[in-house]
């Protein structure tokens, strides 16, 4: 934990009676692409909100290299090193889609010393890695979901995160646009980005994520590699359903191609 990029101990958020996430701990490590589960109302964006300071814990601790983030607001945690998109994207409208992601640029950890020519130029570099460099002078409004996606994307990129959360990045993405996301998010992470991904689509975490975290009425119910968490009973009966594992388990049990037996 002492290494952690990011530790979270007992973190609870409580909304009058309601606790929306309860004892939550766990940590993550520089360099790892972790996945966030659960189903419907399982405090999944309650604890984003938490680390990205949007709300503060009602009791716990959350640590960024070891700095107690608990108090700060957003925007300082900003400055860190962590940034986050939302699973609801709203682009600044009235700007283009290059000016859109030179605010990003203009706040985070490299913004308090960039100027606006600095921001631009680090925008296009962002835009480049996206896939949104021949859209850059369009309205950000007339940018299709995907586009939108990307956008939201490239704005928390802009801000040079060492941790990126990202909040349901395949919300409304079909067949291809999945795929070319998962790929993104490849990219990404290889330039030396940690990620904590939340997302519903279990293509996505057994595709990118090394560990996910399931999280089940506001309680962590497992903790570990993709492939390990997905057959544990408490996760199959909360989230994925036995429907899914019947599934998972005919597939492992299908001969390969070529094999003798088949």
């Amino acid at each position: 934990m002492a290494d952690a990029l990011l530790q979270v101990e007992h973190a609870t958020r409580r909304y009058g009676g309601i606790a929306a996430v309860q004892d939550v701990s766990f940590a993550v490590q520089p360099g790892e692409i972790l996945g966030l589960i659960g189903p419907n109302g399982a405090g999944k964006t309650t604890l984003v909100n938490l680390i990205s300071g949007l709300v503060a814990p009602s009791s716990g601790t959350i640590r960024f290299r070891n700095r107690l983030l608990n108090g700060l607001p957003a925007h300082v945690i900003g400055t860190l090193g962590i940034a986050r998109t939302f699973q609801v994207v709203r682009p600044f409208a009235n700007l283009t889609v290059r000016e859109n992601v030179a605010v990003g640029a203009m706040y985070g950890r490299g913004g308090s010393g960039r100027r606006a020519a600095a921001a631009f130029a680090h925008a296009d570099d962002v835009l480049d890695l996206v896939g949104l460099a021949p859209q850059r002078d369009a309205p950000a409004e007339s940018l299709p979901i995907a586009g939108r996606k990307r956008l939201e994307l490239a704005k928390a990129l802009a801000m040079d995160p060492e941790l990126l959360l990202l909040d349901e990045a395949m919300a409304g993405l079909r067949g291809r646009e999945v795929d070319e996301a998962m790929a993104l998010i490849t990219r990404i992470h290889a330039t030396g980005v940690t990620i904590l991904i939340i997302e519903h689509v279990m293509k996505v975490i057994q595709g990118v994520c090394g560990r996910v975290v399931v999280l089940d009425y506001g309680r962590m119910i497992a903790d570990g590699p993709p492939a390990t968490v997905m057959t544990e009973p408490a996760v199959i009966e909360a989230y994925l359903g036995k429907r899914y594992a019947q599934a998972q388990a005919a597939r492992a049990a299908r001969p390969i191609s070529g094999d003798p037996a088949s």
